[in-house]
């Protein structure tokens, strides 16, 4: 049976199982392959032979120290942040049915990280749990706020997001300014990066995105029936209301939780659910699945390229993810236009 995709005259097969087992399969070699690049690369590089005996012999020496305590934290924490913001914009797109959505296209992450600014100013962001809490409460609103304005088409619900995540920035820049001393520690989050994060306790955070994760992955077959309507979804014994309110919930969990842990990072959850979905094959848990590999393989990727670009430092990893993002929106803006999935 042919599926036609739409805006595209030819009609697409989707894969069989076994093509996507082996695709999967690929992706997971593929992700094994970048972490080893990426804890290798830095400022003092090490070499990947090295990189395993560090982990698998460690004997106590610099390079090993260097891929023990930093390098490979930096890289879990890349893979937890990548997985959280595609799987995501896999449910925004999923329950939209908008090619377009995306946790911080449509504000989601300016919503949490505006929460966390007033959480600074106030005194009450100190401590990782309150930053997980105003996180979470901040993407909720966030969300809640721009689909009731722009829920009517795509564009519109992307316009919204856009405008709302500028009206955030703005009063966070703003509150940054009159109160420098106490955003000290808020400017090195805000930009959106991996570099340093290592060293936080991050341990409540990563958690609550593998429970995300897994929460979004038991709610795939519902989502599956779900994308072919909610009549249908109806008529296959599916609660369409408590499963929308349920990945709602994932979702600012995952955003929030992300943004809280490596501050603003834009386009990931754009990104991977378009590559991913050629492979899934319309299948919503297929697209899940290929979205946990292949968010983290972005975002180790978009990593990298933030320590190589400059001889002399680092590139925040949100400034590389937004380079290759914006590109996405515009040709999936284009090819989309107006019309919903």
């Amino acid at each position: 049976m042919t599926t036609t995709r739409r805006g595209s005259d030819a009609p697409t097969v989707p894969p069989r199982t076994g093509a996507r087992t082996a695709l999967l399969a690929a992706a997971l070699v593929l992700l094994v392959g970048v972490v080893v690049v990426s804890v290798g690369i830095g400022a003092h590089a090490v070499a990947p032979t090295e990189v395993v005996r560090a982990l698998l012999a460690f004997d106590g020496s610099g390079d090993h120290l260097v891929v023990r305590d930093i390098r490979v934290p930096r890289a879990l924490l890349a893979i937890a942040v990548g997985a959280a913001l595609a799987v995501a914009g896999v449910l925004v797109q999923v329950l939209s049915r908008n090619p377009l959505a995306e946790p911080g296209v449509l504000g989601v992450t300016a919503g949490a990280g505006f929460a966390i600014t007033v959480g600074t100013a106030l005194g009450i962001a100190a401590a990782p749990v309150a930053e997980l809490g105003l996180a979470v409460v901040g993407a909720v609103a966030a969300a809640v706020l721009v689909y009731s304005v722009g829920h009517r088409s795509p564009l519109r619900l992307v316009l919204t997001g856009v405008a709302l995540s500028a009206v955030l920035a703005g009063v966070s820049l703003g509150l940054n300014l009159m109160m420098p001393t106490v955003f000290d520690r808020f400017r090195f989050w805000a930009v959106g990066s991996l570099a340093g994060r290592e060293q936080a306790p991050t341990t409540l955070p990563v958690l609550a995105i593998a429970l995300g994760v897994v929460a979004a992955l038991l709610l795939t077959r519902q989502l599956n029936a779900i994308a072919l309507g909610d009549a249908v979804a109806h008529t296959l014994g599916v609660n369409v209301a408590r499963v929308r309110l349920a990945a709602l919930v994932v979702i600012t969990v995952l955003a929030g939780a992300a943004t809280a842990v490596a501050g603003p990072i834009l386009f990931v959850g754009l990104i991977v659910p378009h590559v991913a979905r050629r492979a899934a094959g319309g299948s919503v848990p297929w697209l899940m699945g290929f979205a946990v590999v292949f968010g983290p393989i972005l975002l180790l990727v978009s990593d990298i390229g933030s320590r190589v670009l400059l001889p002399t430092g680092e590139v925040p990893v949100a400034i590389v993810t937004a380079f290759l993002g914006g590109p996405v929106l515009i040709w999936a803006v284009r090819r989309y236009g107006a019309a919903a999935l």
